[in-house]
C-alpha cells in the first residue's frame, strides 16, 4: 500500500476518495485550505493526517510544491487545480518524486463535441476561461507524461453529484426550486426544445474511478479518463423523469433561449447557458476497456440521492417517493 497526498480532501469527490483509500490500506494525508468538514461522516477520517495548507497564498510565496513534495507521498492526487501555471508548480516540484499523480479535470475541456458520445481523443474546442485553462494543463500534462515519463493520469469528470449540495437541475441550473415546481405539478419553463444534454455523475463513482486508476498504475498512466454516468440526459427527459419520480405528469413549455433568459434570474440564466452551450455527452467506453470500470450510478440515480437529501434538509418542498 501506498501513503497517498490528496489536495482538496474535503470536497465532493474527495467525501467518498479518502475513506476508500483508507479502506483499501493506503496512509492517507488530506490536504485542505480551512476546517470544511466532509459532505459524508465516515469513521475512516479518524485515520487520517488532515493537514491545513492555503494553495494560493504558498503557491504566490512559491512554496506550496515543496510543501506537497516534503510530506513524500508516493501518490499524489490534486483535486483542486484551475490554471497552467498553479500545475505547472505543483509538477516541477514532484518530478521524480512520486508514482503515480493524477489530476481533476473536467469534460468541459471538449467546448463543443463533434460526435456523441465523445471519447477522450476526440479534437478538442474548449471556450470560456475554465475550459480553456483546464484543457490547457491536460496538454501539458499528457506531454511530459510522453517526454519525460512522468507518471500522470486525468479524470474528467462531468456535472458532480451527491447528498450534501445542489445537483444540477433539469433547467440547467442550481437552484433547487425546480425540482419543487416539478414535484407540484406545476409548469417548468425550458428554453429551446429541452433537447440539449447534460452529463452527470455520483461523486462516488469518480472516487471509485481514481481507486481504478490507482489499482491499474500500468493502464491508467499517461491517459485521460471520462468520469460521468452511462448515458447523458436531454433537459426534457430529465424533467419528466424527475415528475415521475413525484409521481406527477410533468407541465413544460419551451422559449427560444433569449425569451426564457429574460423570465430567469441572470445568473441562473448565465448558468444554463454555460452548460447548454456545451451539451455535454461523453462516452465511458475507454475506462471500460483499460481499468475495467462502469459507474454504478445512472444520471437519475444519482440525482435522486441527492434531490432526496434535499427534501429531507427542507431545501425542496415534496415528499421523497
Amino acid at each position: 500500500m501506498a501513503r497517498v497526498i490528496v489536495i482538496g480532501a474535503t470536497g465532493h469527490v474527495g467525501t467518498y476518495l479518502v475513506p476508500r483509500l483508507v479502506e483499501a490500506g493506503h496512509e492517507v494525508v488530506a490536504i485542505s485550505r480551512g476546517a470544511a468538514a466532509p459532505y459524508k461522516t465516515h469513521d475512516a477520517w479518524r485515520r487520517v493526517d488532515t493537514r491545513r495548507m492555503d494553495r494560493s497564498a504558498l503557491e504566490a510565496e512559491g512554496r506550496f510544491g515543496d510543501e506537497i513534495r516534503a510530506l513524500e507521498g508516493e501518490i499524489v492526487i490534486d483535486m483542486i487545480c484551475f490554471t497552467p501555471d498553479s500545475n505547472e508548480h505543483l509538477v516541477t516540484a514532484l518530478e521524480g518524486h512520486v508514482s503515480h499523480f493524477l489530476h481533476t479535470g473536467t469534460i468541459w475541456t471538449h467546448g463543443f463535441s463533434t460526435v456523441v458520445p465523445t471519447p477522450e481523443e476526440a479534437p478538442k474546442k474548449p471556450f470560456g476561461d475554465y475550459g480553456v485553462n483546464k484543457a490547457a494543463i491536460e496538454a501539458y500534462l499528457l506531454r511530459i507524461a510522453r517526454e519525460k515519463n512522468f507518471p500522470v493520469t486525468l479524470i474528467h469528470p462531468g456535472h458532480i453529484v451527491g447528498p450534501g449540495w445542489n445537483p444540477l437541475n433539469p433547467a440547467g441550473h442550481f437552484n433547487p426550486h425546480v425540482f419543487t415546481v416539478l414535484a407540484r405539478g406545476e409548469t417548468l419553463a425550458l428554453p429551446n426544445f429541452g433537447m440539449e444534454t447534460v452529463h452527470h455523475v455520483h461523486a462516488d463513482d469518480i472516487a471509485e474511478l481514481f481507486m481504478a486508476a490507482i489499482a491499474k498504475p500500468e493502464a491508467a498512466i499517461g491517459e485521460a479518463f471520462h468520469a460521468v454516468s452511462e448515458k447523458a440526459v436531454t433537459l426534457r427527459g430529465y424533467a419528466e423523469a424527475m415528475a415521475a419520480w413525484f409521481g406527477k405528469e410533468a407541465k413544460l413549455e419551451f422559449l427560444p433561449y433569449d425569451a426564457w433568459a429574460q423570465q430567469q434570474n441572470p445568473e441562473e440564466a448565465k448558468a444554463t447557458w454555460e452548460h447548454i452551450a456545451r451539451s455535454p455527452n461523453c462516452s465511458m467506453e475507454k475506462a471500460r476497456r483499460l481499468l475495467g470500470f462502469t459507474p454504478r450510478h445512472s444520471s437519475l440515480q444519482a440525482v435522486q440521492e441527492a434531490v432526496r437529501w434535499l427534501i429531507e434538509n427542507g431545501r425542496v418542498e415534496a415528499k421523497a417517493p
